[in-house]
């Protein structure tokens, strides 16, 4: 009689805990089936991941969010939060870096990635992408007076942001075309440039667009300057969680209207005050 009743209690513990894995079990895959737009309903507030070193498309500058990608992202969300009926949303930013801004937007932390995202299949494993954004390319910043075209970098020094569609561009050119260079990875933009200016490095690969915004904002502009050429012709966009339909309807429905109404071109005048938008864009 004695061991049945510890066989018994024995049973009741392990149902018991069986119990508790399961409601365990239960509780995450609701949690994660739940969509974006029940989770703002939930919380009331939308997370929008923010680029800290990406400008002119999404900087942070006095602990706020700055660029035209910010814009165009604050813009869509306001315009969900409006057709879903939630006009007391709250816009929480989450600075991210070219590093973990996917992984950002995979595990749920954000909702939006407002940066310079380019499209390809690779990173749609992970995440979904929007309709476009923005068009744009890779292109090279050099010293001023110092040959321009690529294959008179042959041997030279040539920094780039680590984990940019760039950084592979690049590789992949030289690989390509058999030329050798060494490829220096930098932290940083703003460290890139300060690199350059004093000869570390030779020249520097990025979005041109952002070599465009980096060469007005250093110190001497005249030390510095742009090839014409661009490597890659990219199609921006913004990155939301994979398997949300519903959100990612809406984002593309925001943004449809954005462009249809006007809006996408004023944000563009905004953020680029005098440029004229490419031939992509």
């Amino acid at each position: 009689p004695h061991d049945h009743a510890v066989c018994a209690a024995d049973a009741l513990a392990a149902a018991r805990a069986a119990f508790a894995g399961f409601a365990g079990t239960l509780g995450a895959s609701t949690a994660a089936a739940e969509t974006t737009m029940e989770r703002m309903e939930r919380t009331g507030e939308i997370r929008l991941a923010v680029r800290r070193d990406a400008p002119p498309h999404s900087w942070m500058e006095g602990g706020a969010p700055r660029g035209y990608t910010v814009q165009v992202c604050l813009e869509a969300a306001k315009r969900i939060a409006s057709d879903a009926g939630l006009p007391g949303l709250a816009y929480v930013y989450v600075p991210v870096t070219s590093a973990d801004r996917f992984d950002a937007v995979a595990e749920g932390r954000a909702a939006l990635l407002c940066g310079a995202a380019t499209v390809t299949l690779t990173r749609r494993q992970v995440v979904e992408f929007s309709l476009p954004t923005f068009v744009a390319g890779a292109g090279v910043m050099l010293r001023a007076g110092e040959e321009t075209d690529f294959p008179g970098l042959a041997g030279k020094t040539l920094g780039v942001l680590e984990g940019t569609t760039t950084a592979l561009a690049l590789r992949g050119t030289l690989e390509g075309t058999g030329m050798q260079a060494e490829v220096v990875p930098q932290d940083t933009h703003d460290a890139a440039v300060a690199a350059l200016t004093s000869g570390e490095i030779d020249a520097y690969f990025a979005d041109h667009s952002i070599l465009m915004f980096l060469a007005a904002g250093a110190p001497d502009p005249t030390r510095l300057a742009i090839a014409d050429n661009t490597l890659t012709v990219e199609r921006h966009a913004l990155a939301l969680r994979k398997g949300d339909e519903g959100f990612r309807t809406a984002v593309d429905r925001a943004l449809s209207r954005m462009h249809r109404e006007g809006e996408m071109a004023a944000i563009f005048r905004r953020a680029f005050p005098g440029a004229r938008p490419g031939p992509g864009l």
